[in-house]
C-alpha cells in the first residue's frame, strides 16, 4: 500500500502519541522504530518513524532525520510531518529548528509552520506563548526537566536562535477567522521572507482550521494534535481510499511489567497512585546503580509474580534528580537508569511477560531497542496520545504502551492494564 503521509518523530513516546492520534481515523498506521534498513514494503497510508534524536547532537539529529525522510520518500510519501513534543522540548541550539530547516531544504520548500499545541492535553499557544494548563511553559514543571529544562515560554524567542531565516507569528485572532484567513496570513509572511511561522491554537477547532489551511504544504511541524485531522482531510480530497482497514489485534500473554524512567510531575503522581494499590515495586537509585550495577534489580524482578504487574521505577522529584546528576553527570545518571530498565525489559520478556507499560521518552527508546522491536502496529488508545501497540520480540507477540512523561491521568498504570483486558 502506498504511503501518503510520512511522519518523523524525535522520540519514541512522541511517535506512539502521533501514531495513536492518526489511528483514530480508522486508517492503518505503522510505526517504525528507527530508520528501517530494508527498502519499504507492506507499508501503510500513514507511516511514522521514531527516532531517538530529541537530545542528540544537532548534526546527528539532522543526519538521522534525513535518512528517515529518504526512506519515507521511497515509500511513496508526498506529504511530511516533523513531530516534536507539545512542550517544545529543545535547547538553544536545537534540535527542532535545525531539523526543520534540513527537511525544508530536502523538500525544496521555503516555508513551514510550528504548532505544538495539544488542547486535549492542556497544551495551548496564545500570542506565541506556550501554556501547560494555565501555566506558561517556563513556570510549569517543564522548567525542571532533567535534559531539556524550558526557561522561556515564547516560541518565537525559543525558535529564532535555532534557525537561519526569519520567524513569524499567526495569532489566535487570525486563526479564529478560519482556513482562508490562515492561508492569506501565510502568503503575507512569505512575501516578507518569513520561513518559520508559529501558529496559535487554544482549542480543537483551531487545530482543525490550521490543518485544513496547511494540508497542501510539503512539510508541517508540530505536536501530534496537528496531524490528527489530516486523514479525514486527505480522504475528503480523494487522496486516500475509504476502504483501508487496520490489522487484527494479536493475542498476548497477560503477565505485565511497568517500567518508569520519566521524572515528570505527572509520572511522579502516577507512580504514587500505583504504589497506593499495594502492587510490588522497586525504586532504582542512580547512585546505588553506579556502585552495584543492574544485578540487584534483576534479582528482585526474578522473584516477582508477573501476574501482579510489578513496577520498577527511577521516577523521582527534581531535587533528587539533581543530586544524582551532580554526583554522576547528567548523561551518566540517565544512562545508568536506562541500561538497567532495558535489562529488566529483556529479563521480563524472557520470563514470559507479554505486556509492557513504559513511561518516559528515553526509557521507551531504551526498552524498544532492548526488545529488538522495529515495527509497531497501533492498537486501542488508553489516554489521549497514548495507545497500546503490538509487535514481535524474539518471535513472540507482545503489547507495548510508550507513555510520554506528562501524559495520562494519575491512575494511568492501572487504567492501561484494564484497557487491554476490556477493549
Amino acid at each position: 500500500m502506498t504511503t501518503l503521509l510520512g511522519c518523523i518523530a524525535d522520540d519514541f513516546t512522541g511517535a506512539t502519541d502521533l501514531a495513536g492520534l492518526l489511528a483514530r481515523s480508522g486508517f492503518p498506521v505503522s510505526l517504525r522504530i528507527g530508520v528501517p534498513e530494508a527498502a519499504p514494503s507492506a507499508t501503510s497510508p500513514f507511516e511514522v518513524i521514531a527516532l531517538k534524536s530529541r537530545t542528540a547532537p544537532v548534526a546527528q539529529a539532522v543526519t538521522e532525520t534525513r535518512a528517515a525522510l529518504a526512506w519515507l520518500k521511497a515509500a511513496g510519501a508526498t506529504r511530511f510531518f516533523w513531530k516534536y513534543c507539545s512542550t517544545f522540548d529543545s535547547t538553544p541550539e536545537g534540535n527542532i529548528g535545525p531539523v526543520a530547516e534540513a527537511l525544508m531544504a530536502e523538500l525544496d520548500t521555503d516555508q513551514t509552520i510550528y504548532c505544538p499545541a495539544f488542547p486535549e492535553n492542556g497544551r495551548t499557544i496564545f500570542m506565541g506563548t506556550l501554556f501547560v494548563g494555565q501555566e506558561p511553559l517556563h513556570e510549569s514543571p517543564m522548567k525542571d526537566h532533567p535534559l531539556t529544562p524550558m526557561r522561556d515560554s515564547n516560541l518565537m524567542r525559543l525558535l529564532s536562535p535555532q534557525v537561519q531565516r526569519p520567524v513569524g507569528l499567526i495569532d489566535r485572532l487570525c486563526v479564529a477567522r478560519g482556513p482562508v484567513a490562515i492561508r492569506a496570513a501565510l502568503a503575507d509572511h512569505h512575501s516578507k521572507g518569513h520561513a518559520h511561522i508559529v501558529v496559535d491554537a487554544v482549542a480543537a477547532e483551531d487545530i482543525e482550521a490550521i490543518a485544513a489551511a496547511c494540508r497542501d504544504m510539503p512539510l508541517l511541524t508540530g505536536g501530534s494534535a496537528l496531524a490528527m485531522p489530516l486523514p479525514a482531510l486527505y480522504q475528503a480530497d480523494g487522496w486516500i481510499a475509504a476502504d483501508a482497514t487496520n490489522a487484527t489485534r494479536p493475542d498476548v500473554a497477560a503477565e505485565t511489567i511497568i517500567l518508569s524512567g520519566s521524572c515528570s510531575a505527572m509520572t511522579n503522581r502516577q507512580v504514587a497512585s500505583y504504589l497506593a494499590t499495594g502492587a510490588p515495586a522497586l525504586r532504582l537509585d542512580p547512585l546505588r546503580l553506579a556502585e552495584e550495577g543492574s544485578a540487584p534489580a534483576l534479582d528482585w524482578l526474578a522473584a516477582q509474580d508477573m501476574a501482579r504487574a510489578p513496577l520498577i521505577y527511577a521516577t523521582a522529584e527534581p531535587a533528587s534528580v539533581k543530586t544524582a546528576q551532580a554526583r554522576l553527570g547528567v548523561a551518566a545518571a540517565g544512562e545508568i537508569v536506562e541500561t538497567t530498565l532495558a535489562a529488566c525489559a529483556r529479563a521480563a520478556r524472557d520470563a514470559g511477560v507479554g505486556r509492557f507499560i513504559v513511561a518516559g521518552g528515553e526509557t521507551s527508546g531504551a526498552v524498544t531497542q532492548a526488545l529488538g522491536v522495529d515495527r509497531l502496529d497501533i492498537g486501542p488508545e488508553i489516554a489521549p496520545g497514548v495507545p497500546w501497540t503490538f509487535c514481535r520480540s524474539q518471535g513472540r507477540h507482545i503489547a507495548l504502551t510508550l507513555k510520554s512523561g506528562n501524559f495520562g491521568q494519575p491512575d494511568f498504570f492501572s487504567q492501561a492494564r484494564q484497557s487491554l483486558e476490556n477493549p
